[in-house]
């Protein structure tokens, strides 16, 4: 993640200082710069010399005094508060006093995040979405404690680097993961009820809702430790019975089964991270109104989710359409969604 969101900023001109705990990973940050931008050249996207300008924007070292003069840093190390607390602590020590300090968390509160720092003001959120290099989602998170406009400032950057910035406040999963892992959990745990399998659902869901990605196909891309991680997180926060993590998920991470990247999840796949499944079950002729229950099933909720967090304020109707579709690959917001289904016919599912 740490090396996607470095060449965000030098692929838009912007000197960029990267900083890795060891050697070892010093030289798989390099690679995965040299790799992404050779696969950029060889798709005509970029040129052989802007590729090698991208580069040499870009200065990896294990030292942080590098980042002594440098105006902004986004963190990107594990999803573990007291982690992130001890790197803002350290940044303290080397950046200048208005540096800005930015953590690319996903669903930690910013809020806590900031008090490693001597600075909290300073602090905010800037959460870009995996991978860095092609979402276009940004979403930038303010404390009560993050100085006046500095918020404006980072989204006006945001929009610098061909981003969508949203701004919103400090709350756990913000909004694309607020909203995208209550209807995920759901989906597994629709499937442990026992009334649709994985591919059915996953079916229902491109086919019918029109969605980029079946839940379980998502979920095996994302990482089920990583999933896990941020139920966890946003159950803590909310209390919310559609947060708390589902059983099988639990099971499956337990049994070092997290997706594609150890090559078994929900589906079995040929490798570890490889995308490519060793079985498939075809669900073409699945009947329809099976196809139309579980997307009721699981559809209106997550628009019902939506409506919610406009009603409180957290987020503007056009702010949880950008996120959903910029940052989750939406091929429409919710709320473009209910403005087709009609809402009174969505509202209906929760009575």
């Amino acid at each position: 993640m740490g090396a996607g969101i470095a060449e965000v900023f030098a692929r838009n001109g912007i000197a960029v200082v990267g900083i890795e705990q060891s050697a070892d990973w010093l030289e798989r940050g390099r690679d995965h710069l040299r790799s992404s931008t050779e696969r950029a050249v060889s798709r005509g996207k970029l040129t052989p010399e802007s590729q090698q300008e991208i580069l040499g924007r870009i200065l990896l070292t294990t030292d942080t005094a590098a980042l002594a003069d440098v105006d902004l840093v986004v963190e990107a190390v594990p999803e573990r508060l007291e982690l992130k607390q001890q790197v803002f602590g350290g940044l303290d020590e080397v950046c200048r006093p208005d540096t800005v300090l930015a953590t690319n968390t996903s669903s930690l509160p910013v809020t806590r995040i900031a008090t490693g720092s001597r600075h909290p003001g300073r602090v905010l959120g800037m959460h870009f979405f995996n991978p860095a290099t092609v979402l276009k989602l940004v979403e930038v998170v303010s404390t009560e404690h993050t100085d006046a406009g500095l918020a404006d400032d980072v989204a006006s950057l945001a929009s610098r680097l061909g981003k969508v910035p949203v701004v919103v406040g400090d709350r756990a999963g913000f909004v694309a993961n607020a909203l995208l892992f209550g209807y995920l959990n759901q989906a597994i745990k629709v499937a442990e009820s026992g009334r649709a399998g994985y591919d059915e659902i996953d079916a229902a869901m491109t086919a019918g809702a029109g969605f980029p990605m079946g839940p379980f196909a998502l979920l095996d891309l994302i990482g089920l430790d990583t999933a896990l991680e941020i139920l966890v997180t946003m159950h803590a926060d909310t209390g919310d019975d559609r947060h708390e993590p589902a059983v099988s998920l639990r099971e499956l991470v337990e049994a070092g089964r997290l997706g594609r990247k150890t090559g078994q999840g929900f589906f079995p796949y040929e490798n570890p991270g490889s995308g490519r499944r060793v079985d498939q079950a075809d669900t073409v002729g699945e009947p329809e109104q099976d196809r139309d229950e579980i997307v009721e099933t699981l559809l209106y909720p997550h628009l019902v989710d939506a409506l919610r967090m406009r009603d409180s304020g957290y987020a503007a109707a056009t702010d949880i359409d950008n996120a959903m579709k910029f940052g989750c690959g939406y091929p429409k917001g919710p709320f473009e969604l209910i403005e087709e289904i009609g809402a009174n016919r969505v509202l209906a599912s929760e009575r």
